[in-house]
């Protein structure tokens, strides 16, 4: 008998006790393209199907409802949905928080999110700014519960004061551990938000069951929740890679394992990795890296063939999910560039999440803590560990007392 596992979206359609506090308000649902239920109907057409259930609008994140857009900072505009009549409201074009006048569309809102549990995923944002909303306006949120893919397993440095943007929702570190239902309710509680916010807890999720870890594996299809998110891997990886948006490598955007590789031109794999573990052979573990040549057939180096490393995270052998820490690992790779060629080009400089005045890398991360570590002469593993284990540490007691999940 294989465990199973229910979603918030399945248990609400398979109970209509769970729906009888909807009956006769308006309902609006935010979700994106892994907004399914069991047997991948997406929910705005599962819920439309509902006789009890009467939807007046919908909302999408970045990438947007049904899913359009491919890269970054490509805003969704705002639509009729032809199959149901009802508005379609974009919280990444004109604005990032919904107006009054979205406000004023629904009593309450149903929220229906794949995350891929790491800080900058644009999904924990657009929820903060949703359960604001929702608090100066009187209206209600439902949380429909996901799994995060990633796990439990908590890491990076947590963003400093004044750090805040759309890619940083609050002062959290850069791996989480938490589900979309658990943010709601930590958001809640450290914003101070007197909002009516329910959670439609999942049944059965088993984080720390193998072979998923988080993501009921071989149970449930994975549907990318946005374009650059195709597998278990990439969620595996991510909370590290993702910190190379903020660099000259390639990320693997415009090849077929996005955010699960990284490269340039310029790089000798071979070399990098021999510094890597010549510098914090423990933060390399539970994974395995493999040198590779790749040609992205767009974004960074788009055309050129790149030398770089894959993690590979994906089979036992490889993969051991207490030990895998891919923010160190992807810190790791940054420090050994820099002792190798002290003068490398690392950081991108560019307009990051429509900011214009701090580097994308230090966006990213929070703060500039990361980077001035990469880059200070002779700056140990050690100092980074110190930091970011504080940071952990404070961050498992102070979430404690949210988990619907043990």
């Amino acid at each position: 008998m294989t465990h199973s596992t229910q979603f918030g979206i399945d248990r609400l359609i398979a109970d209509p006790v769970l729906r009888r506090p909807l009956a006769g308000r308006r309902i609006a649902l935010l979700a994106h393209p892994a907004s399914v239920t069991a047997d991948l109907t997406h929910s705005l057409d599962a819920l439309a199907a509902l006789p009890d259930i009467k939807l007046t609008a919908a909302f999408g994140p970045q990438h947007g409802l049904r899913g359009d857009k491919q890269d970054n900072m490509v805003e969704s505009p705002n639509f009729l949905d032809p199959q149901h009549g009802i508005p379609v409201f974009s919280l990444y074009g004109e604005v990032r928080r919904p107006t009054a006048a979205m406000m004023d569309t629904f009593d309450v809102l149903l929220v229906d999110l794949q995350d891929l549990g790491c800080r900058i995923y644009t999904f924990i944002t657009t929820l903060r700014y949703i359960l604001e909303a929702a608090a100066k306006h009187g209206k209600s949120v439902w949380v429909l519960d996901r799994p995060n893919p990633a796990g439990r397993p908590i890491e990076g440095l947590t963003l400093r004061e004044g750090w805040e943007s759309f890619v940083g929702a609050g002062a959290m570190p850069m791996r989480h551990g938490l589900t979309m239902g658990e943010l709601a309710r930590w958001f809640i509680a450290t914003l101070k938000l007197d909002v009516d916010c329910q959670v439609i807890s999942m049944q059965g999720w088993q984080p720390d069951a193998a072979p998923g870890y988080g993501w009921p594996l071989g149970e449930r299809a994975w549907i990318n929740p946005s374009p650059n998110a195709p597998n278990l891997s990439m969620a595996r990886a991510y909370a590290g890679t993702v910190m190379l948006e903020g660099c000259t490598l390639s990320e693997g955007r415009g090849t077929t394992r996005p955010l699960e590789l990284f490269g340039a031109p310029d790089i000798n794999a071979r070399t990098l990795l021999a510094e890597m573990q010549a510098i914090a052979p423990h933060w390399l573990t539970g994974c395995k890296l493999r040198e590779v040549w790749f040609e992205p057939t767009f974004h960074k180096h788009a055309g050129k063939l790149c030398n770089g490393l894959q993690i590979h995270v994906e089979d036992s052998s490889s993969y051991d999910h207490q030990t895998f820490r891919p923010w160190r690992l992807q810190a790791l790779a940054f420090k050994a560039i820099r002792q190798i060629s002290p003068q490398y080009d690392l950081w991108r400089d560019f307009a990051y999440e429509y900011e214009h005045d701090r580097l994308a890398i230090d966006l990213i991360n929070g703060s500039p803590l990361l980077r001035e570590w990469v880059d200070a002469p002779g700056s140990a593993p050690d100092e980074l560990d110190a930091i970011a284990s504080h940071d952990e540490s404070a961050w498992r007691e102070q979430t404690a007392e949210i988990l619907l999940y043990r």
